[in-house]
């Protein structure tokens, strides 16, 4: 069977361009490729088909790569996802009456070649999530650790990806890098979208602080507009900002406050309000974008009913005030910027925690 598949997708491939015209007619030819939105024939310039290359390994003819959500494949998958097929078989039989080859004598009992999730879907985020492997143990601690983060308690949506696709650009070969894989979930915990920071596996500097060297170490994928990677389940009370390593960072003086990252400036302005929420806390990072963010936030939440606190940091996020400052620079700053009830509930085991630490 591998073989058989390996000899089809060698011979589409001679074909590359036919294949492309005739399975996804909506693309068009730029050069030595063939641009397209996805694997679904969408309309766009996400996707790109190499026409022209080798027979196999790198820069080989065929191969696709969809930049959005770093998935590739080769001319068999875009013929099983434009015809919706799931057994290999069946897959088969389309390649080969499209390159008028003889059929072969029926299969009995046929082995399916594993399906890819359609491009950009919840299935492939999920995917890339259940590929992942739980962060303990692994450099995507050692990572969070590097940034200040210890405490990783409520933090089963944090994995760690050892080899996770990384694309550059349309133009270039598929890299793999070591990511931290964030769960972006709704209300209900359905993984709606994925956040992929590549690391440096090499280790941490604070050059690089531990991001891989590389154009865009972050990138989201999946269905993110008013959803979160989230820490804790929110009630009455919540805490928002952009980044992962932000909210972390408060989590580590404001231990049992539920706090959600929107990953962006923008998501955290389109953020969505638990039916429960009476009071949020946004925590802005010191520049223009974030302080838009805020602002739209606010006034969000005033029209909802919502009490909305803003938190400052005093450098330019709150991950740098944890790692440059100390987390005590950190927790006196939080303790008089939220609201006292708020203190009590929310600070108090933080701050014997922190003692009991010292004495130990």
């Amino acid at each position: 069977m591998a073989r058989d598949a390996a000899e089809l997708a060698r011979r589409l491939a001679r074909n590359a361009e036919a294949v492309c015209r005739q399975y996804l007619p909506n693309g068009h030819r730029e050069g030595r490729y063939w641009m397209i939105g996805d694997v679904r024939n969408t309309p766009g310039r996400s996707m790109f088909v190499r026409l022209k290359g080798s027979d196999s390994g790198k820069g080989a003819a065929g191969k696709w790569t969809d930049a959005a959500t770093a998935e590739h494949g080769d001319l068999l998958d875009i013929i099983r996802e434009r015809c919706g097929l799931v057994d290999f078989a069946d897959v088969a039989k389309e390649a080969r009456r499209f390159l008028n080859l003889p059929q072969p004598e029926p299969q009995t009992d046929p082995k399916p070649r594993p399906a890819s999730a359609p491009t950009g879907s919840p299935e492939a985020v999920r995917r890339l999530f259940s590929m992942a492997q739980p962060i303990s143990g692994t450099l995507a601690e050692t990572y969070l650790r590097n940034r200040g983060i210890t405490d990783l308690h409520e933090t089963a949506n944090l994995r760690f990806h050892p080899r996770c696709y990384y694309l550059p650009d349309r133009y270039s070969e598929t890299e793999t890098w070591p990511a931290l894989v964030a769960a972006v979930t709704d209300f209900d915990s359905t993984i709606t979208g994925a956040h992929r920071t590549w690391l440096n596996p090499d280790g941490f500097s604070e050059a690089n602080l531990g991001k891989a060297p590389i154009d865009t170490p972050r990138r989201a994928m999946g269905n993110l507009l008013g959803h979160a990677v989230r820490f804790g389940v929110a009630q009455d009370v919540m805490a928002t900002g952009e980044g992962i390593e932000t909210m972390l960072s408060l989590r580590m003086v404001l231990p049992e406050m539920p706090t959600v990252a929107a990953l962006s400036a923008a998501h955290l302005a389109a953020i969505l309000f638990p039916a429960t929420l009476r009071r949020l806390y946004i925590a802005r990072d010191n520049d223009p974008a974030g302080n838009g963010a805020m602002e739209t936030l606010v006034d969000r939440a005033h029209e909802a009913g919502i009490e909305a606190i803003t938190l400052s940091p005093r450098l330019g996020d709150f991950n740098e005030d944890l790692r440059l400052l100390g987390i005590d620079a950190l927790r006196s700053a939080m303790r008089v910027q939220i609201a006292s009830d708020d203190v009590d509930r929310f600070m108090a085991g933080a701050e014997s925690a922190g003692r009991e630490a010292v004495r130990n």
